[in-house]
């Protein structure tokens, strides 16, 4: 809302002068404008006017009447001024004036005509409200827009994710006492421990005979869970105590949390085959259908450890005929096995076939390299690739028994340069050589007839720590012996006598060939050298007789 001398007047110099004082609100400050000084600013912006000049800028625009505030008196101003403002006489003027304009509209008209003869400004009822709205609040809306429509709030935007659920907490109080708590945890850490639990088959070894498992197992009960004691069970079997192990199964079938489980029943399973302990093994078939798959292959690998590969065999048959698939693992040890007597390397052949038609091979990598060499000494190198291409392609490493197993069979089926160059990807794979590695490399090295290399290998074997052996020393001095390096095969001879070795009859008389040859060269070129120096004499001496003839 503008000023009451700019509602008619756009131009401040064309308004008339205002002889009445004006009270104007601007923002939390109530200014008084006197008619003095409307009077002289009035007259200094004529002057202009007349003498031809233009007024300067802050008299050619007037200064705009600031936003009054929305509602409510002016906080800000001091006690005199809210009294100014909270008078009702322009109010009163308001609504006495709207009443005589309602009841007289002529006598209204009268008193414009009038003022404008005098030569002063009459208000309309609009600006009188205008000016007396300044004083009281808002500005009231015009006719037609009291209830005015706003527009719809915009919707919240999508969310990306979806509300969070809060977080269960990891670490509870419990509400117990701290007795209780403590022992919670410890026993949470410690039914699995395997140090604990090794200890504690140290501990049932060391009772004397007459005592019993159940001292020691009594005092530590409270932190066992279902599946501690199957270490303990197994550890007491490694140890060679299979009737402690036996005690101990017997006492854990007595206790209510800890029994029955089957990790426990299958240790104590395998114990008891491999130490050939058994006595539920006259009929297979029911004791297929009866036992769980873990304690099937428990009694597996009991009685495979235990040398009772026959029984081991059956048992695998009568489980396959009762559809009962058991892990490869247990294919891949009778196989190993198997393929140790060349008498029964048939069975193992038949396994191999066997286990070469399962998709589900689940086999850690020592597993695998005992499949491989057993491969190997069947003789059936294409399954030794084979196996070897799936434990890479299954995104594993290999380690360095697997390359010299790799690395063999190419060198017994006469691949040379295939080995090299798994070699070649040993080094390039930061492999650490051991000593059959560096067998299997040095003896591919001397059928390759690579001396430079041999040589080199055999000193890093020797830089490495390693104490070289018999078949590595001779295939270093046949190397040399094929080179015709007399001296340096009985260097190394000499070094392999001080390690306690001896030559054999066939890598000795090889020696003695050489020996041989070497001087029969000898003598021929020194032969050879003596007559080239006596015909060189005899020529001296015939030139000298005839100077002295002369």
């Amino acid at each position: 809302m503008s000023l009451p001398c700019q509602m008619h007047y756009p131009n401040l110099y064309e308004a008339p002068m205002i002889h009445n004082s004006s009270v104007i609100m601007c923002q939390a400050k109530v200014i008084i404008v006197t008619a003095a000084n409307l009077e002289h600013r009035n007259k200094r912006a004529s002057s202009f006017v007349v003498h031809g000049r233009n007024p300067p800028k802050y008299l050619r625009y007037p200064r705009r009447a600031k936003v009054p505030p929305e509602s409510g008196p002016n906080i800000f101003s001091k006690g005199d001024d809210v009294n100014l403002l909270n008078k009702p006489e322009l109010d009163n003027v308001h609504e006495v004036e709207s009443d005589e304009t309602e009841a007289n509209p002529s006598v209204h008209h009268n008193d414009d005509l009038a003022d404008e003869g005098d030569g002063q400004v009459s208000w309309d009822a609009d600006e009188v409200e205008a000016i007396s709205s300044l004083f009281q609040g808002r500005i009231p809306q015009r006719p037609g827009k009291v209830n005015r429509e706003r527009p719809l709030p915009l919707p919240l935007p999508h969310k990306l994710r979806p509300l969070g659920l809060p977080t269960p907490k990891r670490h509870l109080r419990s509400t117990s006492s701290d007795a209780t708590s403590s022992r919670a945890m410890l026993s949470n850490r410690v039914y699995k421990d395997p140090v604990f639990l090794i200890n504690l088959a140290r501990e049932i070894r060391n009772l004397p005979e007459e005592d019993s498992v159940a001292s020691v197992l009594n005092q530590c009960s409270r932190f066992l869970r279902k599946g501690s004691l199957s270490l303990t069970v197994r550890e007491l079997g490694h140890m060679g105590f299979p009737e402690r192990a036996l005690q101990t199964f017997s006492w854990a079938q007595k206790q209510p949390h800890l029994f029955p489980d089957d990790r426990i029943l299958a240790s104590i399973v395998e114990i008891l085959a491999k130490t050939h302990l058994t006595k539920f093994l006259s009929n297979l078939e029911k004791f297929v259908e009866l036992s769980s798959r873990p304690v099937l292959e428990a009694m597996a690998t009991g009685l495979i450890l235990g040398g009772s590969l026959n029984i081991a065999l059956g048992l695998v048959r009568s489980a396959e005929k009762a559809n009962r698939i058991l892990a490869t693992r247990i294919y891949a040890k009778l196989i190993r096995e198997f393929t140790k007597n060349p008498d029964t390397r048939i069975f193992a052949i038949s396994l191999l076939e066997q286990l070469a038609g399962r998709d589900d091979l689940e086999l850690n990598q020592q597993d695998c390299i005992s499949l491989m060499k057993a491969c190997v000494r069947l003789e059936k190198y294409q399954v030794a690739e084979s196996l070897f291409e799936w434990f890479t392609q299954s995104g594993n490493t290999p380690l360095v028994a697997m390359y010299s197993t790799v690395i063999k069979s190419r060198y017994l089926e006469k691949k040379y340069r295939e080995a090299l160059a798994l070699v070649w990807e040993m080094e390039a794979s930061d492999c650490v050589f051991d000593l059959t590695a560096y067998r299997v490399v040095i003896k591919l090295l001397v059928a390759l007839n690579d001396l430079s290399r041999t040589v080199k290998y055999f000193s890093k074997l020797k830089e490495a720590g390693f104490s070289p052996s018999y078949d590595i020393y001779r295939d270093v001095v046949q190397i040399y012996l094929i080179s015709g390096r007399l001296v340096k095969c009985k260097e190394v001879c000499k070094e392999l006598e001080s390690s306690g070795f001896m030559l054999d009859e066939q890598l000795r008389s090889q020696l003695l060939q050489l020996e041989r040859n070497v001087y029969s060269e000898y003598e021929i070129a020194f032969d050879y050298k003596c007559k080239a120096a006596s015909s060189k004499w005899g020529c001296y001496k015939g030139w000298f007789e005839m100077l002295c003839a002369h």
